[in-house]
């Protein structure tokens, strides 16, 4: 179970609530009339603490996995945003910063064994006298 977010630091009013529903349909390119039933969703969501850059976060965000296909439009509908519990999981969602865990470092391999000229030399021999051998047993 998730904690409940802090209570509001401002009040909940009528004004207060006007911002907020202004702000969303400002976001969203929307006009809705405010009328009571959306009134107490506004309120029930401001009451529990839930600030208007916390809406604008959490449109911006929805907005974006809307345009990246990963989101369906309904989750901007008004009736949809203003659950509580869907705001508070798709602000928490907003907020996670995913970062791409570095690879592991591999074993590192050893370096070649320094070989002497000599050495080269004498191994460049040994590979051309058995390629003549294999060139050889294929005639």
């Amino acid at each position: 179970m998730s904690e409940p977010a802090p209570p509001a630091t401002f009040p909940v009013d009528a004004p207060a609530i006007g911002q907020a529903h202004q702000l969303y349909c400002q976001l969203t390119g929307q006009t809705l009339r405010l009328a009571f039933d959306r009134e107490r969703m506004w309120y029930e969501l401001l009451r529990l603490g839930y600030s208007l850059p916390d809406l604008r976060i959490v449109i911006t965000y929805l907005q974006r996995e809307i345009r990246a296909q990963r989101r369906n439009v309904g989750a901007l509908k008004l009736s949809n945003l203003l659950q509580p519990d869907r705001f508070e999981e798709d602000l928490q969602i907003s907020r996670v910063r995913l970062r791409v865990t570095p690879p592991a470092p591999s074993a590192p391999t050893p370096p070649p064994s320094a070989l002497s000229a000599r050495e080269q030399q004498q191994g460049r021999q040994r590979a051309l006298q058995c390629l003549r051998q294999i060139k050889a047993a294929l005639r």
